[in-house]
């Protein structure tokens, strides 16, 4: 298996800097996320590395050698592309065979064979696009761009005109067949819920630049920008400023309230910006931080029960897993309560 490597790209559309600089590298049989934003570079990203477009500056290496020069049909990738581009007159076997027509080493008619397999759509076979339903074109499209037996397979949003129970199945699916072939994968995507139950690792673009890169545990609990920290999950976000130290523990008054943060090289009097994730309030006032809020606002989500509060820190929402039926009246008062190690704090700019 392959390893590709990203260095440095850049890319302008005009007055538009598309993709400011972006290094990163995909490390063999690892599926990786790029999540962010509509129009936030990464479907550029993509196809860059699959010779659709080409950039200003930097390299793209494929096991070390420059992929610059090579045209993107013999740069040994698959591209899964967003709205499919199935061939509408073709059958579902001739769509799939497409990609290796003029491939002497590999045997058709065995490789679609194999792939009807492995995507589940055997007996199928003879159906044309318009026969099928937006998940079979989907898998239709995953078999053609593995028809050539690519190194690296790229996917530019593949899920996204999916209704949500679908999506959920054809992200496992798409999992279960990337580890199956043991192969490297990129997979774009704005939908946050994905990227962290698809990644091996994740990497969070915003206006054209990666803002961290990591595990999904790493990119959800422990943010390094406030553009991730804003992005990922459900987040109560804070201002505050930096007034002491204790036990190398920060001190940061918030509104009304004192909250120990983990300490930072932030000097006294520093103005940041504090995080808390909506699941890590405790509307039962367990925690070591307490404080009384009053109830504005209860909405239902169906896995979850968002409840809206008035606060000493400001406005805050508490996520309740499940819909609880002894929740707390619109106008009542409770006690909220967090770990102070949730806290997640970073230095404004």
């Amino acid at each position: 298996m392959v390893k590709l490597s990203v260095v440095e790209i850049e890319k302008t559309f005009g007055a538009i800097n598309a993709v400011d600089k972006v290094s990163f590298e995909l490390e063999r049989r690892e599926f990786l996320s790029l999540l962010g934003p509509s129009g936030c570079g990464k479907t550029t990203i993509l196809r860059l590395i699959a010779g659709f477009e080409r950039p200003d500056a930097g390299q793209i290496l494929l096991d070390g050698r420059k992929l610059l020069p090579v045209p993107p049909e013999k740069r040994q990738i698959g591209f899964v592309f967003q709205n499919y581009a199935l061939f509408p007159h073709m059958t579902v076997a001739r769509n799939i065979a497409y990609g290796v027509r003029f491939d002497r080493r590999i045997d058709t008619k065995r490789r679609v064979e194999e792939l009807l397999d492995l995507v589940d759509l055997r007996g199928f076979e003879r159906r044309r696009p318009a026969e099928l339903s937006s998940g079979q074109s989907q898998r239709v499209a995953l078999a053609r761009a593995l028809a050539p037996k690519p190194a690296i397979l790229l996917l530019d949003e593949p899920l996204s005109a999916l209704d949500a129970k679908l999506r959920e199945s054809l992200r496992s699916e798409i999992r279960r067949i990337q580890q199956e072939i043991r192969l490297s994968a990129i997979y774009v995507t704005h939908d946050q819920e994905e990227a962290l139950a698809l990644s091996d690792r994740i990497g969070v673009i915003n206006e054209g630049r990666i803002e961290q890169i990591g595990t999904p545990k790493a990119i959800y609990r422990h943010p390094e920008t406030t553009f991730v920290a804003s992005f990922i999950g459900h987040t109560n976000r804070l201002k505050g400023v930096v007034i002491g130290y204790i036990d190398e523990c920060m001190q940061v008054k918030v509104g009304e309230v004192v909250v120990v943060a983990v300490a930072s090289d932030a000097a006294l009097g520093t103005r940041v910006t504090l995080f808390i994730k909506e699941e890590d309030l405790h509307i039962d006032g367990s925690g070591e931080k307490t404080l009384i809020a009053r109830v504005k606002r209860i909405e239902y989500r169906g896995d979850a029960t968002v409840i809206a509060l008035a606060s000493p820190l400001g406005p805050l929402r508490a996520r309740i897993a499940g819909t609880k039926e002894d929740l707390p009246e619109i106008g009542g008062r409770v006690t909220v309560g967090f770990e102070e190690k949730d806290v997640i704090l970073i230095a404004d700019s």
